[in-house]
This record gives C-alpha cells, structure tokens and sequence, in this order.
C-alpha cells in the first residue's frame, strides 16, 4: 500500500490551523476534537470516511485493556514503526503511562506536530522529549 505524498497531508493537516477545539467534531474552522482532526485530513487526501466512528466519552480512554484507536487506524492505513515515522504520519500518544493511546496527531516535520488541544484548539508545536516519549503508534494516510 502506497501513503499520500507527505507535503500534501501537512498541508492539509495545516489548513486546520486555529479551528476551534470542540469535543466530537470534525469541521474545518468550525471545530474538532485530535480525531476530528484525523478525520477532517483523512477525508480531503484519501476520500470518504470508511466508517462511522461512534460517540464516545472524554474519558473512553482511562481504562481497558483494549487499543481503540490503533486497532481502528490498523483497519485502513499501513502501520509503521514509530521511529521511523517522518512527516506527514498520523501518530497516536498514550497520555498517562500503561493508558491506552487516546490522543492524536500529525508529524509536521522531524521536531514538530500538529494536533487538536483543549482550550487550544489545532495548534503545531515542538516535539517535545515529553511528547516524543509518549508516542506509541504510528500510521501513513494511505493513497487512493
């Protein structure tokens, strides 16, 4: 399986810039919670979504043993070793040590990323030791 040419994801990714953080949402500058945000980019570089994704709780990932979005991104994009992730690739973080990975966010370039934040909004950043240290999985967007 081919992924998108990885300016193209940023690019997108940054059109995204300053939408507002709302819970549940995917709409380019009007809000988005971190899957929103996947989801918003997903649909502009591959198409439609495959599937509805289900309303789920702010805390749906505090417990369980169960890895929802990894085994969720594993359905339709190619996996990758996250040291080997560059820019472009969907990374997802586990917030809390032994939590599940409940957060989401695009690489921009090697030291930064972009994501959905509470009170924040889509904001890029560095990526910190304390961000870098939380990434669990990576993802590619994959072509059409």
């Amino acid at each position: 399986m081919t992924a998108v040419d990885p300016d193209r994801v940023i690019a997108v990714a940054r059109s995204w810039l300053g939408t507002p953080y709302h819970d549940q949402a995917s709409l380019r500058g009007v809000g988005c919670d971190c899957l929103g945000l996947a989801r918003g980019v997903w649909r502009k570089v591959v198409g439609p979504e495959p599937f509805p994704i289900p309303p789920y709780s702010r805390d749906w990932g505090e417990t369980g043993p169960c890895e929802v979005l990894a085994e969720g991104a594993r359905r339709m994009m190619p996996e990758v070793p996250v040291q080997l992730a560059g820019s472009g690739a969907l990374i997802l973080f586990r917030m809390m040590p032994r939590a599940i990975a409940k957060h989401v966010g695009i690489l921009t370039g090697p030291d930064t990323f972009l994501h959905a934040y509470e009170r924040l909004g889509v904001i890029e950043e560095p990526l910190t030791p304390a961000w870098r240290r939380r990434i669990a999985f990576a993802f590619l967007f994959p072509a059409r």
